[in-house]
This record gives structure tokens, C-alpha cells and sequence, in this order.
């Protein structure tokens, strides 16, 4: 199914929803929501086409209806929420389909239940549109949806909490008459308290959120000087830079960008921030998220960067950080999570100019921006030598952007092309201001590139120019002239080093479509660009072939055009202002000659019909052709102006369609508000009779009262009794004070003593950890010790045994040696006896002596091993710290 069928299907669900609001009614016309959404229709939903603006209108009526489904009107907020981050669909749901009227209408009406989950989803749609965008005075219930959000920034829920604040935000930025309503509120000052309280919150969105209506509210007034004076700004700064380089998302950070955007168009704040002595650290931390893949992030960056160029100070330091040689350097310090940067800004710059034309715009056009701004900077610098390697590098990719993309890829890339085209020719005349950088552009930019360049905008600008008469388009054929102009005013610099240049200079000047791009830019209520079509008139006006009464005619017929339009829109009714808004600032781009070309004109064809036959001698050929191309292009430009005014008139009967619907709406809600009136009164007129009863009854007891008041006199003199007392238990209290000061300055040493004790103690428990430590090891040291000894006891143990085997052995031979001893006593008795008889016995005293010199060698060997199990069991002793000391006694023994 088509997009048209599509619609003419949902147009029909939402007639018959709205003729029956049955439960069938309502899920067909869900079903074909959930159809549209499916289909890639933005661009023809926002086309300004009558289908697609009947089907918006319908669906606004259906989901301001408080009587409609939550579920059906949730699906229509999704449908259009889809289209809230276009700019075109942003800007027309918002202008001119009142899409924020009709959320805050919602949440008006489910004002007593916040926790719904449709309340939540408005609330985030809602600050999607309203962002970077200012909220139109006659949206409804935007007063009520102001108080909504101030009763609720103190919610239990996280959720609605952080959407009110965010919508806030939105709200309160740049509109003076939002900011007027909030300070005219009772409760201003509770607001102020719970704002201050959130700066405080564990989540960054919401403190950058409470900052942001903090600045717009307070920045200058007492408040806000208590805020963001000298003492707190430099904390501010670094929030603000630490949410950029390390945020909590991308919402946070253009919210983070944003705030510090509008604080420096304080000169105070901005020259406390020249004074930060942590900027060029966080210059370069911000400088190196131009290196992430993240179009939004980078784009967000280079829209601070460029706001920091306007501050003269700031400029100087962003061109030094980003334009500086690539030569070695320190990096500075990064935070957590950041990791230093290898490579230059200034290539990272170089990359996101070059991004594809289909891509996010800001991206490439901010860059641009942000180079213009900086070369402005360098050409009246130093850095201007050392800058001319980058700009050989940079030309070869920028003038890479102005070739022409091909017609086949549809007018959306012809439109980005005029956008980003214009600002590059921007920043090749900042080029030129500078004789070496303008001789550089002279050698890289070609001729044939300007000439191409000029051709195609001119020809588009016709194709606008013959198109639909709407505000896009309008604008649209603004910035086309304005980049033609300023095409030929880059021309003109480079006629001097570019020869090529100045002859088809001349012949474009001369061409009859510059009377359109001419015209507009004399008309227009920018400065620059009327000096700018004055600048390129000097040079063309000494042309012969210019046409200067065309021109002049043009903006003769653009001037009566406005004024009409201008007395046309001051008689008009309320109700057709919204109608009368697409036809204004749509200029006819061609003039219908003036009154005495038209007679001679009517001349010459008479002429030319009365004599055919005969040779007109005063008339060439040529010249009756160009009277009649003139005529034809008069008659042609006539009727695309009456086609556009028919385009127009019928957009506007359908939003008069709109309106009277919105009408009998606003009529009924009048009605239903006159019928609570009328109750109001007849409850106002029982209180009054009630209030006159209690009238006479107050007066019977003012009668009572002045009795009293006598009573009350004597007991006043009691109480003078008791002030008497009074005083006196004030000089006791005196006395109490003067001593709970001093009490409270010896708390104070008291406390100073306890911090010192607390601080001793925590040394003595580290110490007492260390010394536990210790122990421990040693405890594992005397383990072991312990179990070397019970080894050595086995070991002594089986010595001991040993030596009481041997000292058995031992007493054996002495035994033995005794005995022998008694032998060789009895024996020389015997001897002495028989001495006679020893030669006889000769032979057997040898052998005995013979055996006794073989015992007297083995006792002197046990004699030695003896000494040695000595020498051991003294060791053995001297392990055993003196427990064997009976044993080695004995032994030595």
C-alpha cells in the first residue's frame, strides 16, 4: 500500500472515529496508525499537501479530546514522536499543528493521576520537541503545564522528576515571557529551594537540568549572583567539562553544552572563565572527543568550541590548542576513562568537513563554522606562517565540497549541498583576507568549479522560485542567493591572481537570473547580505548589458508585495493570521514590466499586425524577439505567482477548517466553564446568606467582647506581674548563656583532643596489626622450631640407646681387664715363686703379654669412641637447652 492510500485510509478511520466513537471505531483507526507509522512518510506528512495536513489535524483533534482512549491517544504521540527529531517535521508540529498544545491539553487533563504511564510519555515527547525550540505564546494550556512541572520537580518518582526538569529547562531558555509567568508565582521561592537542592543529586542529567532553569531564571538577580559568583563558578566549569568528556550520555551532554553556552554570553561569567586555570586541560580533553565516531557528540563539541570563539581571549586559546604544529608535546593529564590523544584536533576538524553530504549536517556545518572562526584568528596572528601546511591540506578536501552532486539524488542533497556550499565559500573569503593564504586559494580553486557552482544555484533557484510557495522553500532561495552572491564576491578577490576568473565574472553579472538572487539579497533584513549585493551592483552597474530596470522593477514589485501582504495581514482576523503566514515573505522573483514598457510593447505588436506585409525600418528583429521573451517571461512569473497564491489559498482553507474545529472546542470548554461559573455563583450567594447570619452573630459577640476586654485589663496587670519575672529569669538566662559558651568552647578543645586521641589510637591499631603480624610469624617460626626439636629427641633418643649398648660392652671388658690384672698379680706370685721354673714358662708369659698389649690397644680405641659419644651427647645437650644434663653427667663420669 502507498503512502496517499495509506492516508486517505486513515484520513477516512479518523471522520468516522470522530461521527462514532465506538470501540470498533477506535481499534480500526489504531490499526491504521500502526499502518502510517510503519511507512517512511515524513516527508509527505510535512509537505504542506492537503491530505497530510487534514489526516495532522485530525489526529491532534482525536488525542486533545479528553474523552478518548489513553491507549489510542499513546499511539498517536508514538506516531508522532517519530518525526520529533527532523527539523522540518520538528518545526512544522510545532508552529504550525500546535503538537505542544495538544500535549500539555493531555496533561492537563490526566493532571491528578502524574503516575500514568501517558502522563510520563508526553512529558518525554514533549521536552524532544521543545528542545532548541521556543515555545509559541498562544499554545494552550502552557501556563497550567508551567504549574504542573513546578508542582512535581519534588516527586517520589525519578522518571517524572527528570522530565519535568528537562522540560523545564526547554521551556525557561530564551523566553522572557515563560520566565516572567514563573517568577510571578507564589510558590517561586519553594521552587528556587528545591532547584538548589538538586544541584546535590547523585544523577549529573538532573544537576545539569536544575543548572540550566538556574541560569535562565536567577542569572541576574541576587540569586543567581549567589550561584555563579567568583567562588562557585570555577566548580561549575569543571562539572560542566567533566559531563562533556566523561557524561552520562548524549541528552546530558548537549544539556551540559548548552548551559555553558548561554553563561558565556555573560561577560562577567565569560571573563571568569579566561581566568580557569584548568581551561586549557579540559580544552584539550573536549578537543579529543572530536576523534570519537559519534556524529552528535562531535557536532555538540564544535558548537562550543564556536561559542568559546566569541569571546576574543578564549578564540586566541582555541585556535592555539587546535592549530598548533604537530610536533611533540606533553599530553595533559587525563581523567579516568579518557585516554590521550594521539592525533590532532585539527585532522579530526578536517574529518567531519569531509563527512558525506547525506549525512548529520551539523556535523560538516558546524566545522565549517568553526574554521572560519579560527582562520579569522590566525590571519591576524602569528600563527598565520605555521598554519599554511594545514590550509594546503584542508584545500584539497573543502574544494572537493563544492563540486556539484548529481541531479538524480533528489532535491533533499541539493539542499544540504546550497547549505554546506555557503559556508565553505565562507570560509575560503576568510582565506582571502590574508595575501599568502589568498594566493593559495588562487593555485588549488580551478575557475570552472565557481562558474559550475553559480549555474547550479541559479537554476535551482528558478526551480524554487516556480515551485510551492512555502517557508522552506522561501528560506531556501535566501541562502541560494546569498551563496551566489557571495560566490561572485569570492570571484572578484581571485580576478587579480586568476585571470580565467574575471571574464566569466563579468558574463554571470550580466546573466538576467541574477536579478532574482539580487533582489532578495536588497530586500533582505540581514546587514551582511545587503552589503554584500551592494558590493557585487558596484561592480555590475558599469555593465552595458545588466539589467538594472528589471532589477529595479523587481524590487519595486517586491517592496509593493510586502507592503500589501503587510496591510493585508494588519486587517486580517485572528482566526486567518496562521492562513496568511505561508503567503508572507514570498516575493515575486520576476516584475511585470512598467506601465510605459507595456504601451510600447502593445505598440510594436500593433505595428507588427497592421503591416506584416510591409518592411518596419525602425524596428530590428532582434529587438521585437526580446520584447516578446520579455513579455512571455512576465506572463510565466504572473502565473506561478497565481498558482502559488491558489496553493496557498487552499492551505489555508484547510487550516481554517482547523481553527473553526479548534474553535468549537475552545466554544465548548467556554460553555462547560460559564456552567461552573453559574454554580459557582449560586454556591457564592448561600455563603453570602450564611455569612450574613454569622455577621449577626459576631456582632452579639462583639457586645460580649467588650465585657471581656474589661476582664482582660486586670489580667493584663497580671501579666505586668509576670514580665517582672520575666525579666529576671532573663539574667539568669544570661548567666545559663554566658556558660554554655564557654561549656561550648571547651567542647571544641574537647573535640580537637578527641581527634587527636582518635588519630593516636588509629596509630596504635596499625601498630597493634603490625605487632599481630609479627606474632603470628613468630608462633609459625616456633612451630617449626618445635618440630625440628621433636626430630632431634627421636634422633638423641636412639643415640642414648647406642650408648647404653656400648657402655655395657664397655663394663664387660673392664670385667675382663680386671680379671686379668688378678691373673697377672697371681701369676708374678707365682713367678717369683717359680722363678726356677721360667724358662719353662718363658714361652707361655709372652703369649700372655702378647695379649695384653692386643686389650690395652682395644681399650685405648674404646677409650676414643668414647669420647667421641661424649663430644656428642654435649652437642646434643646444648640443642636441648640442659634437658639431658643427668645423662651427659653420668656419662662424663
Amino acid at each position: 500500500m502507498d503512502v496517499s492510500t495509506c492516508l486517505k485510509s486513515l484520513l477516512l478511520a479518523i471522520r468516522q472515529y470522530r461521527n462514532n466513537r465506538s470501540a470498533l471505531n477506535a481499534s480500526q483507526l489504531q490499526k491504521h496508525i500502526e499502518d502510517v507509522s510503519g511507512l517512511k512518510c515524513g516527508g509527505v506528512l510535512f509537505s504542506g499537501q492537503v491530505l497530510p495536513s487534514e489526516c495532522l489535524s485530525g489526529l491532534m483533534e482525536v488525542a486533545g479530546d479528553p474523552n478518548t482512549s489513553h491507549a489510542l491517544i499513546g499511539s498517536i504521540i508514538s506516531l508522532l514522536a517519530q518525526f520529533a527529531s527532523d527539523g522540518e517535521a520538528k518545526e512544522a508540529l510545532h508552529s504550525s499543528f500546535n503538537f505542544t498544545g495538544t500535549l500539555a491539553s493531555i496533561i492537563h487533563c490526566n493532571r491528578s493521576t502524574p503516575e500514568e504511564p501517558l502522563v510520563l510519555q508526553c512529558l518525554n515527547v514533549l521536552q524532544r520537541l521543545t528542545y532548541s525550540v521556543r515555545t509559541l505564546r498562544c499554545a494552550s494550556h502552557i501556563h497550567e503545564l508551567i504549574s504542573f512541572l513546578m508542582q512535581h520537580v519534588q516527586s517520589s518518582n525519578d522518571d517524572i522528576v527528570k522530565a519535568c526538569l528537562g522540560l523545564m529547562a526547554n521551556l525557561c531558555r530564551h523566553d522572557i515571557s515563560v520566565q516572567s509567568h514563573i517568577k510571578s508565582q507564589s510558590n517561586v521561592k519553594a521552587f528556587y529551594r528545591a532547584l538548589i537542592n538538586f544541584l546535590g543529586h547523585n544523577c549529573l542529567t538532573m544537576v545539569v537540568f536544575a543548572l540550566s532553569i538556574l541560569s535562565s531564571l536567577t542569572l541576574n538577580e541576587e540569586v543567581g549572583q549567589k550561584l555563579f559568583n567568583a567562588k562557585n563558578i570555577h566548580q561549575t566549569f569543571q562539572l560542566i567539562f567533566n559531563i562533556t568528556v566523561n557524561g552520562d550520555g548524549t541528552l546530558t551532554r548537549n544539556y551540559a553544552v548548552d548551559l555553558l553556552v548561554d553563561l558565556l554570553k555573560n561577560p562577567k561569567i565569560a571573563d571568569y572563565l579566561t581566568k580557569y586555570k584548568h581551561l586549557t586541560v579540559c580544552l584539550s580533553e573536549v578537543l579529543g572527543l572530536l576523534h570519537n565516531k559519534d556524529p552528535d557528540t562531535a557536532s555538540k563539541v564544535m558548537e562550543l568550541l564556536v561559542s568559546l570563539c566569541s569571546v576574543p581571549v578564549l578564540r586566541k586559546l582555541v585556535c592555539e590548542t587546535v592549530l598548533r604544529p604537530p610536533a611533540p608535546r606533553l599530553q595533559p593529564a587525563t581523567r579516568k576513562g579518557v585516554q590521550a590523544r594521539g592525533s590532532e584536533p585539527s585532522l579530526a576538524l578536517v574529518h567531519w568537513v569531509t563527512s558525506p553530504l547525506d549525512g548529520p549536517e551539523q556535523c560538516y556545518m558546524q566545522a565549517l563554522s568553526l574554521l572560519a572562526e579560527l582562520f579569522e584568528e590566525v590571519i591576524d596572528s602569528s600563527l598565520c606562517s605555521s598554519a599554511q601546511s594545514f590550509v594546503e591540506l584542508l584545500l584539497q578536501e573543502v574544494l572537493a565540497l563544492l563540486q556539484s552532486p548529481d541531479s538524480t539524488e533528489g532535491d533533499q542533497l541539493l539542499k544540504k549541498h546550497c547549505l554546506r556550499a555557503g559556508r565553505v565559500v565562507d570560509f575560503l573569503l576568510v582565506l582571502c583576507g590574508d595575501d599568502a593564504l589568498r594566493l593559495l586559494v588562487s593555485q588549488r580553486l580551478s575557475p570552472e568549479v565557481c562558474v559550475s557552482q553559480v549555474e547550479l544555484l541559479l537554476s535551482y533557484s528558478q526551480d524554487l522560485s516556480g515551485s510551492t510557495c512555502t517557508t522552506s522553500n522561501y528560506q531556501l532561495s535566501q541562502v541560494c542567493s546569498k551563496v551566489i552572491l557571495k560566490t561572485l564576491e569570492l570571484m572578484s578577490h581571485l580576478r587579480q591572481q586568476m585571470p580565467d576568473v574575471e571574464t566569466s565574472f563579468y558574463r554571470i553579472l550580466q546573466d538576467q537570473r541574477m536579478v532574482t538572487p539580487l533582489t532578495l539579497a536588497m530586500t533582505s533584513n540581514c546587514r551582511e547580505h545587503v552589503q554584500v549585493a551592494l558590493r557585487i551592483l558596484f561592480e555590475a552597474a558599469l555593465l552595458p548589458d545588466f539589467p538594472s530596470a528589471i532589477l529595479g522593477d523587481s524590487i519595486a514589485a517586491n517592496n509593493a508585495y510586502r507592503q500589501k501582504d503587510s496591510e493585508l495581514s494588519i486587517r486580517s482576523s485572528p482566526a486567518s493570521e496562521d492562513a496568511s503566514f505561508l503567503g508572507k515573505h514570498f516575493p515575486m522573483m520576476h516584475a511585470e514590466p512598467s506601465g510605459s514598457a507595456c504601451q510600447n510593447i502593445d505598440s510594436l505588436i500593433e505595428k507588427l499586425q497592421n503591416g506584416v506585409e510591409e518592411k518596419v525600418k525602425d524596428v530590428h528583429m532582434s529587438e521585437i524577439i526580446d520584447v516578446y521573451e520579455q513579455k512571455l517571461s512576465a506572463l510565466a512569473c504572473k502565473e506561478s505567482h497565481l498558482q502559488d497564491l491558489l496553493e496557498a489559498k487552499a492551505l489555508a482553507l484547510s487550516q481554517a477548517d482547523r481553527l473553526i474545529a479548534q474553535y468549537r472546542c475552545q466554544r465548548a470548554q467556554a460553555e462547560a466553564e460559564a456552567r461552573k461559573l453559574a454554580s459557582l455563583l449560586k454556591d457564592t450567594e448561600r455563603k453570602k446568606e450564611d455569612l450574613q447570619t454569622e455577621l449577626n452573630d459576631h456582632l452579639l459577640e462583639v457586645e460580649r467582647l467588650k465585657s471581656d476586654s474589661q476582664q482582660l485589663l486586670e489580667h493584663n496587670g497580671r501579666l505586668q506581674e509576670v514580665a517582672d519575672q520575666h525579666q529576671e529569669l532573663k539574667g539568669t538566662y544570661n548567666q545559663l548563656l554566658s556558660r554554655y559558651d564557654k561549656s561550648e568552647g571547651m567542647l571544641k578543645e574537647l573535640r580537637a583532643a578527641h581527634i587527636s586521641l582518635t588519630q593516636q589510637a588509629e596509630g596504635l591499631r596499625k601498630t597493634n596489626e603490625g605487632l599481630k603480624l609479627q606474632q603470628e610469624r613468630i608462633l609459625a617460626e616456633m612451630a617449626e622450631k618445635e618440630q625440628q626439636i621433636k626430630v632431634l629427641k627421636t634422633d638423641v633418643l636412639e643415640k642414648e640407646r647406642k650408648i647404653t649398648g656400648l657402655e655395657n660392652d664397655l663394663r664387660r671388658q673392664e670385667e675382663q681387664i680386671h680379671e686379668m690384672e688378678e691373673n697377672i698379680s697371681i701369676l708374678r706370685k707365682e713367678l717369683n715363686k717359680i722363678e726356677q721354673a721360667r724358662k719353662d714358662t718363658s714361652i707361655k708369659a709372652s703369649s700372655l703379654e702378647l695379649q695384653k698389649s692386643q686389650l690395652e690397644a682395644k681399650v685405648e680405641k674404646m677409650e676414643g669412641e668414647l669420647s667421641k659419644h661424649t663430644q656428642m651427647i654435649a652437642m646434643i645437650h646444648s640443642l636441648s637447652s640442659g634437658k639431658l644434663k643427668g645423662v651427659t653427667a653420668n656419662l662424663s663420669l
